[in-house]
């Protein structure tokens, strides 16, 4: 990749792992390689304005890595929120997004509220059915706050993602009843053999999963789902739309009213009388903040697995690497 663009994966994986979402930081690494060997990412590629209005834009990724055409299709809804008080940014043809409270929580440090999901090729099972027929399709909402910072909310439409289930094979740990499915479509706890996310929540997961699908893939023409289900060999390349939309919160109203009431509903919330079972009542993305702070201050904590992985894909690519502890 150019420096540029090196630079922006790297700072996207690591936000992640900062954040605690290390099934979407560095352990991504291996798999982004995998994507380049096999094609299906590009790292010379140039996202291109495809066409735009005043508050609109179609980017066409070319199979650029995710972090680099969400980074650009965030920044370009930004503007054009800024000039007429909502901007949307679709994304077509891209690679794994990584962690997209990345580019919805910068938004909010913008003053804007943000939006953003992406749709994947079938790896998730829809509700009553027992093999993959939608994406684990992830979406993130954040709003500017004030004294106690932006809220954000970063979840997949999956009981577990894809990355969680991995993180748990590589660790050797049995992953609870009800999060997947095995490659035959049965109900599994075994890491090794679990394949196939379970929605969350039922049809409510896979509902979520299938308008995400509708909103990117099908309204930039690029069909995920419809076109890989029942089809192995094009099931297993690697394909993603996105989009991303922001909110101009001063079009509408003060943009301190705006935080001091996001602020006001937090305490509201968090004051409410507590289940005997919990600690704490936590706003989306407190935990994240929190764990951000810890791992920026202590480091970040890596498992030996993805050490090891690392190693050796820094070793194949003759590329120099810090030393790991024994």
């Amino acid at each position: 990749m150019s420096q540029p663009h090196a630079a922006t994966v790297a700072e996207v994986l690591v936000w992640a792992n900062l954040r605690g979402t290390d099934s979407h930081g560095v352990s991504r690494i291996p798999r982004y390689f995998e994507m380049i060997e096999a094609g299906d990412l590009d790292p010379r590629a140039e996202p291109r304005l495809k066409t735009e209005s005043a508050a609109c834009v179609l980017i066409d990724a070319n199979r650029a890595a995710g972090p680099v055409a969400m980074t650009a299709a965030m920044a370009a809804a930004v503007a054009r929120a800024k000039q007429a008080g909502i901007g949307l940014a679709l994304v077509r043809a891209t690679t794994h997004t990584a962690a997209l409270g990345y580019y919805t929580l910068k938004a909010a440090g913008e003053g804007v509220a943000a939006i953003a999901a992406s749709a994947s090729i079938p790896n998730m099972a829809y509700h009553g059915a027992r093999a993959a027929a939608v994406s684990t399709s992830p979406l993130s909402v954040a709003v500017p706050g004030g004294e106690l910072g932006p809220v954000v909310l970063d979840m997949g439409s999956g009981i577990v993602s894809i990355g969680r289930l991995v993180q748990a094979r590589r660790q050797g740990e049995p992953i609870p009843e009800g999060w997947a499915l095995d490659d035959a479509g049965n109900p599994t706890t075994d890491p090794r053999r679990a394949e196939i996310p379970l929605p969350m929540a039922g049809p409510k997961g896979s509902g979520l999963a299938l308008m995400i699908e509708c909103l990117t893939s099908l309204v930039v023409a690029n069909p995920i789902l419809a076109e890989t289900v029942g089809h192995p060999v094009a099931g297993r390349r690697h394909r993603q739309n996105a989009l991303a939309i922001a909110i101009d919160i001063a079009r509408f109203g003060d943009p301190g009213a705006f935080a001091r009431e996001v602020d006001r509903l937090a305490r509201t919330v968090k004051a409410l009388p507590r289940d005997p079972a919990v600690t704490e009542i936590r706003m989306p993305g407190e935990r994240g903040a929190r764990t951000c702070e810890k791992r920026s201050r202590d480091g970040i904590p890596l498992p030996r697995p993805v050490c090891d992985e690392l190693a050796c894909a820094a070793e194949k690519l003759g590329v120099a690497m810090f030393p790991v502890p024994a």
